[in-house]
């Protein structure tokens, strides 16, 4: 048995959007399922009829129909009613599905996952972009099932896609987190031990959802609505890599008026403001190009000149925008360690970002910085370690 426990490093401050959801999916565990659950329908429901309809179409050969009345309740016709099925699609139904559960286990996992990824992807995107995209990426989970699984009269409940759409921003964010996971395999190997959470998310795509997926041809094999899990999670991967190219293109408020007509040309322009100190000049020409030109239109040291000082007059979005375009034009160039330590900083002391600002330190690191660029990385990693409950890697070397 494989149970993840906890991930670091984590932002300071209470994901309250993550804990809310958590609290709204076991207040409808505790109010709808336990007392639904052992209630049994009235004889003369006609949802009750409705349900035997369609469960006569969907038993399997050697079950009988006496044998699910016989263990029909209340629940079960919520579920029905509120569960999301392709055969009878419902728009409100792709909303209250994914607050329902099939029992304590099932929602247990889910709101582990929650609890344990969502805190640091909340803090990334904010409480209400959080909220509505794992709303959206929920309802899209949903879809890309019914869109490979046809119509069914099985409903489809479960907070696992619009989780599964959290972990797709995870991945493509925070590779560098792990994760605490206690390995049971009694009686050889009994621990708990750190994983890089692409690894554990990489087993949980593929090993427990895309594998399973092919091998049942996309039906619910075991209960488990796979293709739910995978579209759940491509969603979120595709939304995050689409924020972090409209990060690229971003133009802060302050540096957006346009350049003079008589300015020759924006690298001209640049170079010149830049070698005569000119900072706040150069910042506002080069915001006000298009970002499809500013490709190279710095040279490195130009870039890092430029993203330093905007860092150190407080500009810290302008700042982390100059860094990300230095690392997409040199991402192992001239100055790629130093870009990946200034983005970190300013993730780190001026916007709060903890994880984020993890990843540049460490892949700082990787490009075997300048002793002085190491040293400021090991030194921002010690103090993101010191706020942390667990220490998860190492990063000597």
């Amino acid at each position: 048995m494989f149970l993840p426990l906890s991930d670091a490093p984590n932002p300071r401050g209470m994901p309250f959007v993550t804990y809310t959801i958590i609290a709204v999916n076991v207040a409808v565990y505790l109010l709808i399922t336990l007392p639904l659950s052992s209630s049994q329908p009235s004889a003369a429901d006609p949802l009750l009829q409705e349900y035997v309809a369609a469960m006569r179409e969907a038993l399997p050969p050697n079950v009988s129909l006496q044998q699910v009345l016989g263990s029909v309740s209340q629940y079960d016709l919520f579920v029905f009613d509120h569960g999301y099925r392709t055969a009878a699609p419902q728009a409100f139904d792709l909303l209250s599905s994914m607050f329902l559960h099939g029992g304590f286990m099932h929602l247990f996992g889910n709101m582990l996952f929650l609890w344990i990824y969502g805190d640091n992807v909340e803090h990334r995107l904010g409480r209400a972009r959080f909220l509505v995209w794992y709303l959206v990426t929920g309802a899209a989970a949903t879809l890309f099932y019914a869109l490979l699984a046809g119509r069914s009269n099985i409903p489809l409940v479960g907070a696992s896609g619009a989780i599964s759409g959290v972990l797709g921003f995870y991945f493509l964010w925070f590779p560098h987190n792990a994760v605490r996971v206690f390995v049971f395999l009694f009686p050889f190997f009994m621990n708990v031990v750190a994983v890089p959470a692409r690894i554990v998310l990489g087993i949980y795509l593929v090993i427990d959802n895309l594998l399973p997926f092919l091998i049942t041809q996309g039906s619910q094999g075991g209960g488990v609505a796979h293709g739910a899990h995978i579209g759940g999670f491509l969603a979120g991967l595709a939304v995050a890599f689409v924020m972090d190219r409209g990060e690229l293109a971003k133009a802060p408020p302050e540096y957006r008026a346009p350049i003079s007509r008589r300015t020759p040309t924006p690298t001209e322009v640049l170079a010149t403001h830049i070698d005569e100190g000119r900072f706040g000049e150069a910042a506002r020409a080069y915001f006000a190009v298009p970002v499809t030109a500013t490709r190279r239109l710095l040279a490195p040291d130009d870039s890092l000149a430029l993203a330093d000082w905007l860092a150190s007059q407080g500009h810290a979005d302008a700042a982390l925008t100059v860094y990300r375009r230095h690392l997409r034009d040199y991402p192992t160039g001239p100055g790629a360690a130093e870009a990946h330590v200034g983005a970190g900083l300013v993730q780190l002391q001026a916007q709060g970002q903890v994880a984020p600002a993890y990843q540049h330190f460490l892949d700082a690191l990787d490009l075997d910085p300048s002793p002085a660029t190491a040293a400021r990385a090991r030194a921002a990693l010690e103090a993101i370690t010191a706020r942390q409950k667990y220490r998860v890697r190492g990063y000597e070397g």
